[in-house]
């Protein structure tokens, strides 16, 4: 089924849609964000529509790549963007939670609408979630996405060619959806192997059941398929005893770093291994159960974080994004594993951080989260490149 037929990439380096974005900026300053008041441990909206005229959006900077150390703002005005991967010539494609679009976004260009998932049923924390460019999309134009369905959560292949955006077929099918608690992060592993991240769906039980796809963190093949090695027979759970995964990352040794939503008290920065339980509904925060559930690495409190996104440096620094927050977690770890320093960066500047990931010149690139909750700006939602590096 073609979802559009505009012109997309004659070449990877070339857009050639029609905008869907009302508008595009670059910048080498940030507009602050307002803080919104604490909403508690859900995300249902709180308003809808186009954001409050309370600020200017910024002149053009430069058509090329920003380098330096400033913010640079990308793309503002987008609507309630979720996730955001890159093609191979550096293009950003970014989703859209609740139109089920995604955008082609390069520096000092208009967004461009690529296209409109089919079967999205945007609704509460539901819609068109995660996104991830295969590593082979140069060969075979693959996008995988993660998006609430009428009955369920679910994974779809997208096919991208310079004739447009096409749907390739679902390949995982049955994580329950709700208004809360989707997750929806995916994101294909160092192994080839594709990784989602999924929520508990507002029924705590399905975190400890193994016949439920909710609040865990899946593996499959990219072709949909359980592997062999995965830790229970026959079945794509990775880990289980999660709340609400939305962020996940490696670093360079194959340590798989997850955070995750508490309810009250705690929020956790984990790090994730095979078969492994982390707790939830029995345990929140740094209690283990009496050695049952793998403690996290890092907690916070719900109002310094409500981590979201989350990009991982090869050398194991953790950027965590959050959402009440309002900022940009640090988290280094020492030679022994454990955390030695943990640092707030950001705090105020664009709002609510939705998405993390480190963009295709090693600068980290950051989603905003404000327009469907909270206090947006009249930029919002934004896309910036940050100046914190790999390397």
């Amino acid at each position: 089924m073609t979802i559009s037929r505009r012109g997309i990439l004659g070449s990877l380096a070339a857009l050639g849609l029609t905008s869907g974005v009302a508008a595009c900026s670059t910048t080498s300053s940030p507009t602050a964000g307002a803080t919104s008041a604490s909403v508690g441990r859900t995300e249902t909206p709180a308003s809808t529509g186009t954001p409050a005229p309370t600020g200017t959006p910024a002149p053009p900077r430069s058509n090329a790549w920003p380098g330096g150390d400033q913010p640079v703002v990308v793309a503002t005005r987008l609507q309630v963007p979720w996730d955001v991967d890159f093609l191979p010539d550096g293009t950003a494609l970014v989703s859209q939670r609740d139109n089920g679009q995604i955008v082609a976004l390069r520096p000092g260009q208009p967004p461009q609408t690529v296209g409109t998932v089919p079967g999205v049923a945007a609704g509460g924390e539901g819609g068109l979630l995660g996104i991830a460019v295969s590593p082979t999309f140069a060969t075979d134009g693959t996008v995988y996405a993660y998006h609430t369905a009428s009955a369920d959560n679910r994974v779809v292949r997208l096919h991208l060619s310079s004739a447009g955006l096409e749907s390739a077929g679902t390949i995982l099918t049955g994580i329950p959806k709700s208004s809360i608690h989707n997750g929806g992060r995916i994101h294909v592993g160092p192994d080839g192997m594709l990784y989602i991240g999924t929520g508990d769906a507002n029924d705590r039980p399905d975190s400890q059941r193994q016949d439920s796809l909710g609040g865990k963190i899946l593996r499959i093949g990219t072709d949909g398929q359980i592997p062999a090695d995965n830790p229970f027979p026959n079945s794509p759970i990775w880990t289980l005893g999660h709340r609400n995964v939305q962020g996940f990352g490696w670093d360079s040794r194959g340590r798989m770093f997850a955070s995750e939503f508490g309810q009250n008290t705690y929020d956790e920065l984990n790090l994730i291994e095979k078969g492994r339980n982390y707790g939830w509904p029995d345990v929140e925060g740094p209690g283990d159960g009496g050695g049952r559930y793998v403690a996290p690495l890092t907690v916070w409190s719900p109002a310094e974080a409500s981590p979201s996104g989350v990009a991982v440096t090869p050398e194991g620094v953790v950027y965590v994004a959050a959402l009440r927050g309002q900022r940009v977690w640090r988290v280094t770890l020492g030679t022994d594993g454990q955390v030695a320093n943990r640092a707030s960066l950001y705090q105020g500047t664009y709002g609510r951080v939705r998405a993390l990931r480190f963009g295709p010149d090693g600068r980290l690139w950051l989603v905003t989260s404000n327009i469907s909750r909270g206090n947006p700006t009249a930029e919002d939602d934004r896309v910036v490149i940050l100046p914190e590096r790999v390397g």
